[in-house]
Protein backbone atom coordinates (compact mmCIF):
# COMPACT_ATOMS: atom_id res chain seq x y z
CA UNK A 1 0.00 0.00 0.00
CA UNK A 2 1.37 3.51 -1.12
CA UNK A 3 1.63 5.90 2.08
CA UNK A 4 1.20 9.56 2.21
CA UNK A 5 5.20 10.94 3.13
CA UNK A 6 4.90 13.17 6.24
CA UNK A 7 7.68 15.32 7.01
CA UNK A 8 7.26 17.05 10.57
CA UNK A 9 9.24 20.72 11.58
CA UNK A 10 8.35 21.53 15.14
CA UNK A 11 11.34 23.30 17.26
CA UNK A 12 9.38 22.20 20.57
CA UNK A 13 10.63 18.27 20.59
CA UNK A 14 7.70 16.92 22.93
CA UNK A 15 4.76 18.41 20.65
CA UNK A 16 6.92 17.02 17.80
CA UNK A 17 6.95 13.67 19.57
CA UNK A 18 2.82 13.93 20.22
CA UNK A 19 2.80 14.89 16.28
CA UNK A 20 4.64 11.94 15.32
CA UNK A 21 2.83 9.55 17.82
CA UNK A 22 -0.51 10.42 16.14
CA UNK A 23 0.69 10.64 12.79
CA UNK A 24 1.79 6.68 13.66
CA UNK A 25 -1.25 5.41 14.30
CA UNK A 26 -2.69 6.35 10.83
CA UNK A 27 -2.13 3.29 8.50
CA UNK A 28 -1.68 5.46 5.78
CA UNK A 29 0.96 8.16 6.41
CA UNK A 30 4.38 7.33 7.00
CA UNK A 31 6.24 9.83 8.97
CA UNK A 32 9.87 10.22 6.68
CA UNK A 33 11.74 12.77 9.32
CA UNK A 34 11.64 15.51 11.67
CA UNK A 35 13.44 18.96 11.55
CA UNK A 36 13.54 21.21 14.90
CA UNK A 37 13.90 24.49 12.43
CA UNK A 38 13.26 26.09 9.25
CA UNK A 39 16.41 25.56 7.58
CA UNK A 40 16.57 22.04 8.83
CA UNK A 41 12.98 21.52 7.19
CA UNK A 42 13.93 22.93 3.83
CA UNK A 43 16.88 20.44 3.25
CA UNK A 44 15.48 17.29 4.57
CA UNK A 45 12.34 18.50 2.26
CA UNK A 46 14.59 17.83 -0.72
CA UNK A 47 16.39 14.97 1.07
CA UNK A 48 13.23 13.44 1.76
CA UNK A 49 10.85 14.21 -0.93
CA UNK A 50 7.77 14.49 1.21
CA UNK A 51 4.56 14.55 0.01
CA UNK A 52 3.47 16.58 2.91
CA UNK A 53 5.13 18.77 5.71
CA UNK A 54 3.32 19.88 8.97
CA UNK A 55 5.29 22.86 9.49
CA UNK A 56 5.23 25.08 12.53
CA UNK A 57 5.96 28.93 11.91
CA UNK A 58 7.21 30.07 14.92
CA UNK A 59 11.00 28.30 14.66
CA UNK A 60 14.35 29.76 15.03
CA UNK A 61 17.17 30.19 12.47
CA UNK A 62 14.12 30.85 9.44
CA UNK A 63 10.75 30.72 10.34
CA UNK A 64 8.39 28.41 8.78
CA UNK A 65 6.89 30.89 6.44
CA UNK A 66 10.11 31.36 4.72
CA UNK A 67 10.82 27.69 4.83
CA UNK A 68 7.57 27.31 3.28
CA UNK A 69 8.44 29.94 0.47
CA UNK A 70 11.80 28.14 -0.15
CA UNK A 71 9.94 24.96 -0.18
CA UNK A 72 7.42 26.23 -2.97
CA UNK A 73 10.27 28.08 -4.93
CA UNK A 74 12.75 24.87 -5.31
CA UNK A 75 9.46 23.41 -7.14
CA UNK A 76 9.16 20.63 -4.37
CA UNK A 77 5.63 18.70 -4.96
CA UNK A 78 5.54 18.72 -1.16
CA UNK A 79 2.41 20.66 0.11
CA UNK A 80 2.71 22.46 3.62
CA UNK A 81 0.21 22.06 6.26
CA UNK A 82 0.67 24.53 9.33
CA UNK A 83 -0.68 24.29 12.33
CA UNK A 84 -1.70 27.50 14.30
CA UNK A 85 -2.62 28.27 17.90
CA UNK A 86 -4.84 30.94 16.75
CA UNK A 87 -7.58 32.12 14.41
CA UNK A 88 -6.09 35.57 13.99
CA UNK A 89 -2.80 34.30 14.25
CA UNK A 90 -0.64 36.95 11.77
CA UNK A 91 1.60 34.17 10.42
CA UNK A 92 -1.36 32.09 9.19
CA UNK A 93 -1.58 35.19 6.53
CA UNK A 94 2.24 35.01 5.82
CA UNK A 95 1.91 31.42 5.12
CA UNK A 96 -0.76 31.75 2.93
CA UNK A 97 1.35 34.07 0.86
CA UNK A 98 4.52 31.80 1.27
CA UNK A 99 2.75 29.06 -0.69
CA UNK A 100 0.77 26.94 2.48
CA UNK A 101 -2.00 24.82 1.17
CA UNK A 102 -4.14 24.09 4.78
CA UNK A 103 -4.25 25.08 7.85
CA UNK A 104 -5.30 23.35 11.10
CA UNK A 105 -5.71 24.58 15.00
CA UNK A 106 -3.15 23.07 17.18
CA UNK A 107 -5.85 21.85 19.55
CA UNK A 108 -7.32 20.09 16.43
CA UNK A 109 -7.98 16.29 17.91
CA UNK A 110 -6.08 13.66 16.74
CA UNK A 111 -8.12 12.17 14.08
CA UNK A 112 -8.62 16.02 12.49
CA UNK A 113 -5.04 16.14 12.40
CA UNK A 114 -4.52 12.82 10.36
CA UNK A 115 -7.83 13.98 7.88
CA UNK A 116 -6.24 17.20 7.07
CA UNK A 117 -2.61 15.60 6.43
CA UNK A 118 -4.52 13.15 3.97
CA UNK A 119 -6.65 15.44 2.30
CA UNK A 120 -3.79 17.93 1.90
CA UNK A 121 -1.48 14.78 0.45
CA UNK A 122 -5.20 14.29 -2.24
CA UNK A 123 -4.44 17.47 -3.71
CA UNK A 124 -6.85 19.47 -1.88
CA UNK A 125 -6.76 22.71 0.34
CA UNK A 126 -7.84 22.39 3.83
CA UNK A 127 -8.52 25.36 6.34
CA UNK A 128 -9.72 24.96 9.25
CA UNK A 129 -13.82 26.66 10.02
CA UNK A 130 -12.39 28.57 12.79
CA UNK A 131 -9.52 30.42 10.61
CA UNK A 132 -11.29 30.88 7.73
CA UNK A 133 -13.31 33.86 7.79
CA UNK A 134 -10.84 36.02 8.92
CA UNK A 135 -8.06 34.88 6.64
CA UNK A 136 -10.74 35.07 3.32
CA UNK A 137 -11.63 38.56 5.20
CA UNK A 138 -7.84 39.88 4.75
CA UNK A 139 -7.24 38.43 1.25
CA UNK A 140 -10.37 40.53 0.42
CA UNK A 141 -9.53 43.64 2.30
CA UNK A 142 -6.05 43.64 1.17
CA UNK A 143 -6.93 43.02 -2.47
CA UNK A 144 -10.20 44.58 -3.00
CA UNK A 145 -8.40 48.43 -3.85
CA UNK A 146 -5.64 47.49 -6.17
CA UNK A 147 -6.71 43.69 -7.41
CA UNK A 148 -10.08 43.24 -7.62
CA UNK A 149 -10.31 43.98 -10.88
CA UNK A 150 -7.68 41.92 -12.11
CA UNK A 151 -9.08 38.98 -10.67
CA UNK A 152 -12.64 39.54 -12.18
CA UNK A 153 -10.48 39.45 -15.46
CA UNK A 154 -8.52 35.85 -14.75
CA UNK A 155 -12.84 34.48 -14.00
CA UNK A 156 -13.68 35.84 -17.11
CA UNK A 157 -11.52 32.99 -18.72
CA UNK A 158 -13.86 30.51 -17.16
CA UNK A 159 -16.44 28.97 -19.00
CA UNK A 160 -20.05 28.68 -16.52
CA UNK A 161 -19.55 25.37 -16.10
CA UNK A 162 -15.91 26.22 -14.75
CA UNK A 163 -17.25 29.24 -12.62
CA UNK A 164 -19.97 26.93 -10.88
CA UNK A 165 -17.31 24.64 -9.79
CA UNK A 166 -14.96 27.08 -8.28
CA UNK A 167 -17.69 28.49 -6.79
CA UNK A 168 -18.72 25.21 -4.82
CA UNK A 169 -14.50 24.85 -4.51
CA UNK A 170 -14.72 28.71 -2.88
CA UNK A 171 -17.49 27.01 -0.90
CA UNK A 172 -15.23 24.22 0.84
CA UNK A 173 -16.86 21.01 -1.40
CA UNK A 174 -14.32 18.63 -1.98
CA UNK A 175 -14.18 17.07 -5.36
CA UNK A 176 -16.49 14.14 -4.68
CA UNK A 177 -18.77 17.10 -3.07
CA UNK A 178 -19.26 18.56 -6.00
CA UNK A 179 -19.53 15.91 -8.14
CA UNK A 180 -22.72 14.55 -6.10
CA UNK A 181 -23.98 18.38 -6.78
CA UNK A 182 -23.61 18.76 -10.31
CA UNK A 183 -24.12 15.16 -11.18
CA UNK A 184 -20.80 14.69 -12.60
CA UNK A 185 -17.91 12.00 -12.30
CA UNK A 186 -15.26 12.68 -9.78
CA UNK A 187 -12.94 12.40 -12.46
CA UNK A 188 -14.67 15.31 -14.65
CA UNK A 189 -15.02 17.95 -11.59
CA UNK A 190 -10.92 17.11 -11.03
CA UNK A 191 -10.47 18.03 -15.05
CA UNK A 192 -12.55 21.25 -14.23
CA UNK A 193 -10.27 21.89 -11.04
CA UNK A 194 -7.26 21.64 -12.95
CA UNK A 195 -8.56 23.37 -15.86
CA UNK A 196 -9.58 25.77 -13.59
CA UNK A 197 -6.22 26.54 -12.19
CA UNK A 198 -4.42 26.32 -15.33
CA UNK A 199 -6.73 29.14 -16.77
CA UNK A 200 -6.51 31.72 -13.56
CA UNK A 201 -2.33 30.95 -12.67
CA UNK A 202 -3.21 29.50 -9.34
CA UNK A 203 -0.73 27.56 -7.40
CA UNK A 204 -3.54 25.33 -5.76
CA UNK A 205 -6.77 25.17 -4.78
CA UNK A 206 -6.10 27.94 -1.85
CA UNK A 207 -4.89 30.12 -3.88
CA UNK A 208 -8.08 29.63 -6.15
CA UNK A 209 -10.29 30.25 -3.17
CA UNK A 210 -8.32 33.74 -3.10
CA UNK A 211 -9.05 34.47 -6.44
CA UNK A 212 -12.44 33.57 -6.16
CA UNK A 213 -12.98 35.73 -3.39
CA UNK A 214 -11.47 38.78 -4.74
CA UNK A 215 -12.96 38.34 -8.10
CA UNK A 216 -16.70 38.42 -6.49
CA UNK A 217 -17.60 35.06 -7.67
CA UNK A 218 -17.49 33.87 -3.95
CA UNK A 219 -19.75 35.41 -1.18
CA UNK A 220 -19.55 35.89 1.68
CA UNK A 221 -20.79 33.15 4.03
CA UNK A 222 -18.48 31.15 5.90
CA UNK A 223 -17.33 27.67 3.64
CA UNK A 224 -18.24 24.67 5.36
CA UNK A 225 -14.91 23.04 5.92
CA UNK A 226 -14.31 21.05 8.61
Amino acid sequence: MTTVRVLLADDDALLRAGVAVVLGTAAEITLVGQAADGIEAVALCRDLRPDVVVMDVRMPGIDGIEATRRIVASGSAARVLVPTTFRHDEYVWGAVQAGASGFLLKRASPERLIDAVLTIAAGDSLIDPAVTRDLLDRFVSAGAATAGSAESRLLDRLTGREREVLRLVAEGYTNAEIAGLLTLAESTVKTHVKRILAKIGARDRAQAVVIAYRGGLAGSRLPPWG
